[in-house]
């Protein structure tokens, strides 16, 4: 048996002054959980800035930091995070300092940010970017308080407010503080699988939360925003085997829960039946052999766990607009 060897995912995380820590730590920790929850990424994370000690946010000195390197990887996600406003207490030595520190990450940007790399901005870590030309002709948010600067400074970008994060090809950025966080899984969950992203925010104790225009939560993900361990181990055995012939008693068993105990539970904490939440992994599953294979739709249906193509095609309709055949040609 040949084990496949692990990827390796060069990560640069670039600090400015006054760094907001938990826009370093936030997304970061995900990215550690992912190194532990799963073997075939490894991220490699590094920060660097312009100069080797910085204060962060909360007043705690950042040490040991790279140069800014004077090339990185083809592959590298390079990390731009938030700063906070320096205190105002009149003349300040240090404020001529952090001026050039953050002249010198937006030369940086414009030598060194080719278009194969991937740029995730979080929280103010927008601006730099967008003064680099980094966001030109693609859709970006920041903090609340800064969409006015970075429309400013980014004539030539589409600034989104009321964003968690936005997505635009390789160019991804969010909105403030721990919104880092949500972007950070939604990368884990389109590198390492939805079932890793979720692994991680269970641990972390953080909701996979997402607003109305951002993109689309995986249907491997619906339903997990709440804490109840009964319910989520149900989650955990049918999200394994979707195609199973579930029953409740099935279900209820592999929970370590009475059948009428976890429908209850089950609708008052996914939010909706076990049945339903069943056919949507199903039909999730039906998507991905129809994007994936070239099964005829029997045979789609059969692998997804639908008695028919009928069946499959009336579960489809139920949350997506269109017929399963344009999966085929998506």
């Amino acid at each position: 048996m040949t084990i496949a060897a692990t990827i390796r995912v060069p990560v640069w995380v670039v600090l400015p002054p006054r760094a907001l820590l938990l826009d370093i730590a936030g997304p970061i920790e995900v990215l550690r959980r992912a190194n532990i929850e799963q073997q075939a990424l490894r991220f490699e994370v590094r920060y660097a800035a312009p100069r080797r000690r910085i204060t962060s946010s909360i007043g705690l000195a950042v040490t040991d930091l790279a140069a800014l390197p004077a090339t990185i990887e083809d592959d590298a996600i390079v990390m731009l995070t938030g700063d906070v406003d320096p205190v105002d207490f009149g003349a300040d030595p240090e404020s001529a300092q952090d001026a050039r520190d953050e002249a010198a990450i937006v030369d940086w940007l414009r030598t060194c940010i080719g278009p194969r790399h991937l740029l995730v901005t979080i929280c103010s870590g927008a601006l730099p970017a967008a003064r680099a030309g980094l966001f030109d002709g693609h859709d970006c948010t920041t903090h609340h308080a800064c969409c006015a600067e970075l429309a400013a400074v980014a004539p030539q970008a589409n600034v989104l407010d009321n964003r968690l994060y936005v997505e635009d090809g390789l160019r991804w950025s969010s909105a403030g503080v721990t919104a880092g966080i949500d972007l950070t899984l939604h990368l884990v969950a389109e590198r390492c699988g939805a079932a890793v992203a979720l692994a991680i925010a269970r641990h972390l104790v953080v909701y996979l939360r997402r607003s109305g225009a951002d993109p689309q939560l995986s249907p491997w993900l619906e339903g997990r925003n709440h804490l109840h361990p009964v319910v989520h181990r149900a989650q955990d055995a049918i999200a394994a085997k979707p195609a199973q012939a579930w029953t409740l008693a099935d279900v209820a068993s592999a929970a370590g829960s009475s059948p009428r105990h976890l429908s209850r539970l089950f609708n008052e904490h996914a939010r909706m039946s076990l049945t339903d939440y069943i056919n949507r992994l199903r039909v999730a599953l039906a998507h991905e052999l129809l994007a994936h294979t070239r099964l005829d739709m029997e045979r789609v249906a059969e692998r997804s766990g639908f008695a028919s193509s009928r069946q499959l095609r009336r579960a489809w309709r139920r949350s997506h607009a269109g017929a399963p055949s344009e999966a085929r040609n998506a």
